[in-house]
Parts: C-alpha cells; sequence; structure tokens
C-alpha cells in the first residue's frame, strides 16, 4: 500500500520487548513506497486523540502497532470510518489479530500484508454509544480478576495476575447475572459471561470458539455456577475451545446483548470498560482491516 500510513505505537508492548521491532517494520514500510509518519501517546487518551486526529486527515491507513489493547484504541479512532486498520502484532497475546488471520508472530510479515493493502469488511461491537470492540466483552470471575490485579503494585508482570487468581478464587460465588438477548431475557448465577465477536482472548482463551467477525451476530457464552474445584478442572480446556460441551456452558448468539450484574465490571479486548449494566450491539461492516 503505498501511500500515507500512520503507525499508532504502543513503546510498553510486550513490557518494552517490542521497540526492537519497530525500527525494521517502519524500514519494511518505507521501502514498500509508504509515507509514514508515527503516533506515540503520552498516555492512553493522548494516543486514542493523535488516532482520531489522524483518521480524519485520510490516511490510507491507520495501523496500530501492539497488542490487543492498542488495537483496542485504533478501533475507536476507524471503527464506522472508511480508513482501513491495519495490525502489526506486537503484544502478548495477539488475539485480534489470529482471529483476522494475520501473521501474530511475524511483524515483517504483517508489514507486507500492510502493503499489499489488500482489505476486508468486519463486524465491529458497539457498547453503548461510542464504544467499540473488535474481541471478546467478559464480566464475571475473569474480570474480576482484572481489577484485583489493576489494584496491585506487586509482584510484576503475569504473577500479579496469578496472585489476584488465587486471592479471587477464594472469595468468589457465583454472580446473578440478568442477561437481555434480542429480547428474551435469561436470569441464572453464573461464574461468567462473556460476549464475542470473534473467539479468543487473553493470549489464546477460545472462549467463544465459532464466533465469526463477519456474521453480524455476537456469540454468548454463559458459564452457569459451578463448584471452585470443578471450575479449575475444566479452566484449561477454554484454550481449545472445548468448554463448550461441559453441562454448566451455554452458547448462543444474537445481535443486541444487554448484561446487568450486581457489582460487575466488563472488560473488552482485555481494556476496561466499566461496570454493568451495559448494552453491546453488533454492528455488520463496522470495520475495514487489512488481511
Amino acid at each position: 500500500m503505498p501511500g500515507e500510513i500512520a503507525v499508532l505505537v504502543n513503546p510498553a508492548a510486550r513490557g518494552g520487548r517490542s521497540r526492537g521491532l519497530l525500527a525494521p517494520v517502519l524500514n519494511r514500510l518505507r521501502q514498500g513506497g509508504a509515507e509514514v509518519s508515527v503516533l506515540v501517546g503520552e498516555s492512553p487518551q493522548d494516543a486514542l486523540e493523535r488516532a482520531c486526529t489522524a483518521v480524519a486527515e485520510r490516511p490510507d491507513a491507520l495501523v496500530a502497532f501492539g497488542g490487543d489493547g492498542l488495537v483496542h484504541l485504533a478501533v475507536q479512532a476507524t471503527a464506522g470510518t472508511d480508513v482501513p486498520l491495519g495490525i502489526i502484532p506486537a503484544g502478548t497475546g495477539n488475539d485480534i489479530a489470529d482471529a483476522l488471520g494475520l501473521p501474530k508472530k511475524d511483524p515483517l510479515a504483517a508489514a507486507d500484508v500492510v502493503l499489499r493493502g489488500r482489505s476486508r469488511t468486519v463486524d465491529a461491537a458497539r457498547i453503548g454509544r461510542d464504544e467499540w470492540f473488535a474481541s471478546v466483552l467478559c464480566c464475571g470471575f475473569d474480570s474480576r480478576v482484572n481489577e484485583r490485579a489493576n489494584r496491585l503494585s506487586w509482584p510484576p508482570g503475569m504473577a500479579k495476575y496469578l496472585l489476584a487468581l488465587v486471592e479471587e478464587l477464594r472469595h468468589f460465588t457465583p454472580i446473578p447475572f440478568r442477561i437481555d438477548l434480542d429480547g428474551e431475557v435469561v436470569e441464572r448465577e453464573a461464574m461468567l459471561v462473556a460476549v464475542g465477536n470473534t473467539r479468543s482472548y487473553g493470549a489464546g482463551m477460545r472462549v467463544c470458539p465459532d464466533a465469526l467477525p463477519d456474521d453480524g451476530l455476537l456469540d454468548v457464552m454463559i458459564l452457569g455456577a459451578v463448584p471452585k474445584g470443578r471450575f479449575l478442572r475444566a479452566f484449561p480446556s477454554v484454550y481449545k475451545g472445548t468448554h463448550v460441551g461441559h453441562p454448566a456452558v451455554t452458547v448462543t448468539r444474537a445481535r443486541r446483548v444487554a448484561l446487568e450484574a450486581p457489582d460487575v465490571v466488563a472488560y473488552a479486548d482485555g481494556e476496561r470498560i466499566g461496570p454493568t449494566p451495559l448494552v453491546c450491539e453488533a454492528v455488520p461492516g463496522a470495520l475495514r482491516v487489512l488481511t
């Protein structure tokens, strides 16, 4: 795609280990004939404002160099526009890139995808009036682990999340959810609820294994109340997507999903969205992505 490309960069991706990959990627894009500008925000809000300003100037693409969190931010700027979104995976999980068939472990190959300039139209999910997500929104046990981990200043890295998981298990009880699926209301106690535009989140957890990014629908996975021991034994199966065969799991599809539960905060694309109640809706063709 020779033309103007704005590259949105998260220098902290992969704990900063991705910085050494940035220069070769920028060189590959420039050698391919692209005019490249680099956007680095001083904060997530600053990065979002820079991305929105860049999209308003109608570049040939906005490219996110980072993980799912940065892609989430780039989606806020590109959803509902005709500016295509490119993804150069440089994060820990890269679930969105994986769902779109992009080379998630080879940034230079992903840069070549950008240069080829082939795009496809996919769905995005809108929360309320102005928040978007591309992969999975989750609330329940996993979001409470995130909340607990975000309050910890130590230990660093994944150890913080493991500690938060152990602590949350000690106190967690099933949550009473009210879920409205295109007007059909489900009320039940559950461990967690996930709403998927694509299949996975959290570095490969295929929580909605059959979700498609272009069917105009959201996959809704509900894990009902189960004893903690059974929950822990079943948990590894989420990485293969085989958990959907568990008797406590139900999966359905809907265009519009309203979630309500006490003391529950939702996360989408790994980013904190806020407390329920909330409404999310699939918007067909809301994104153009380079694939």
